[in-house]
Order: structure tokens, then C-alpha cells, then sequence
């Protein structure tokens, strides 16, 4: 069974301009990735976040010069923030901006645009902390948008639990389109991401998926919303929409 998330029924107060600046910069930079090479695996390499190298700092690979025209080593901490634009495939940055556009809108619309700049790549580093903790000695670079967008979804599923998701469910060959709340949504792809992390715990069924990254991320997001908001539960004050 696959849920895919299509549109949120949540109407926002302003537009959304740094949730629109994020996809198009993600998307910018992936065209670019793809124009510097196959994938852009030297990028990858140099500006994705290892493990190994943030909690040794030391640089596996060579100096940037060549990718960006900047001299001297990549800056390690650095590659907290630049993974977060680089996606490995168009599947990847697909999903990665389809769930940006349908959560995003409204957090940002709670928060103001400066807020969810701080909240979004605060989310990222949640992610990578998470990431790092699961397996610091880890030479394989992440990347990805996904930490940042999961902290959004744990803010999403604070604020507006019922909200109605216009859903795409697919089951075999049966395909329907559904409206149902997004705690199903969002319940259903934290619980995915739990069994998937503790099972790549043994190695073996990891699938280059950082699921500790998801796990993290969403749970700053779930802290940081309370905190940035006081405490308060939009749900419990303003009712559902």
C-alpha cells in the first residue's frame, strides 16, 4: 500500500515566497549538478555531509577548486548546509519538493518567512545530527532536502493534524484518489521511517536511504515548533481546517 501525498486542503494567509525560493533553488541546483556531470558526483563528494569527515574533520576528498573556483579545502561544517540542495536523482528532488510545496506553505505561514528559514535549516541540522549519531564512522556523503522537509511535516502534524490531504492510494493495481487528515499522512511515513531505520541498523537493508535523518529532522521539527510557538497548539486554539 502507498500513500502519495498530492495537496493539502489549508488555505495560507500570505504567499509562501521562501517555500517557492527553496524548490526553485533546489531545483537550480540540481540542474546544475546534472550540467557539472553524471549526477554531479564530484559535487556530491565535496559538498555532500560525511560522517567521517564532520566527526574527525578531516577531508577525504580533493580541494573544491575545480567545482566551485575556490581555493584551499572544502569547508567541512560547510557541507551541513550545501547537502541540503543536492538531490541524487529526479525521483529524489521530485518527491523532496512535492512535499515542500503541499507542508511548507503553511508552516512558513505561521512562522513569517525569517522564521522558517532559521526553522527549515535548523530542521536540516536535526537531521544530520540524528544521521551522524547513527553511524559516525560512515564514509558515504548525504544529501538531500529530506531532513529540512521532515522537520516540516512534524511541525504539519502539530499544528494542523486534520487537515484534509488530497492522496493518491495505490494498492497493486487498484489506484484511487482520497482526501483523509494528515496525521494518517504523516503517522504513516514516520512509522515507514522507524522500521526502516532500525532494520538498516544490521547494514544490510540500508538502501543509500538515510532514514535516521528523516527520524531526526522530524522530531526538531516537532520540538522547534513548540518552542518557536510557545507552546501552543494551533488545532486546540483556531480548530481544525
Amino acid at each position: 500500500m502507498l500513500f502519495i501525498p498530492l495537496k493539502d486542503i489549508n488555505p495560507t494567509r500570505r504567499k509562501p515566497v521562501i517555500t517557492w525560493a527553496l524548490i526553485a533553488l533546489n531545483i537550480l541546483v540540481y540542474l546544475y549538478q546534472l550540467w557539472h556531470g553524471y549526477g554531479g558526483a564530484n559535487l556530491v563528494a565535496s559538498l555532500g555531509a560525511t560522517p567521517f569527515e564532520i566527526t574527525r574533520l578531516t577531508d577525504l576528498n580533493v580541494p573544491i577548486s575545480g567545482i566551485l573556483h575556490a581555493p584551499g579545502p572544502k569547508p567541512i561544517y560547510l557541507t551541513l548546509f550545501s547537502s541540503m540542495f543536492l538531490h541524487g536523482g529526479p525521483l529524489h528532488i521530485g518527491f523532496n519538493m512535492l512535499y515542500l510545496w503541499i507542508f511548507g506553505n503553511n508552516i512558513e505561514d505561521v512562522l513569517g518567512p525569517v522564521r522558517f528559514i532559521i526553522f527549515y535549516l535548523a530542521g536540516g541540522l536535526f537531521a544530520h545530527a540524528m544521521h551522524i549519531a547513527a553511524d559516525p564512522g560512515s564514509i558515504i556523503p548525504t544529501i538531500g532536502a529530506s531532513g529540512a522537509i521532515s522537520a516540516v511535516m512534524g511541525a504539519y502534524l502539530v499544528l494542523y493534524p486534520q487537515a484534509r490531504i488530497m492522496t493518491l492510494l495505490w494498492i497493486f493495481i487498484f489506484i484511487q484518489f482520497i482526501y483523509i487528515p494528515a496525521f494518517v499522512i504523516i503517522i504513516y511515513w514516520i512509522v515507514i521511517q522507524l522500521i526502516s531505520g532500525f532494520v538498516s541498523l544490521g547494514g544490510q537493508f540500508g538502501g543509500g536511504v538515510a532514514w535516521f535523518a528523516h527520524i531526526g529532522g522530524f522530531l526538531g521539527g516537532v520540538l522547534m515548533i513548540f518552542l518557536m510557538e510557545g507552546g501552543r497548539v494551533y488545532w486546540l486554539r483556531r480548530g481544525d481546517r
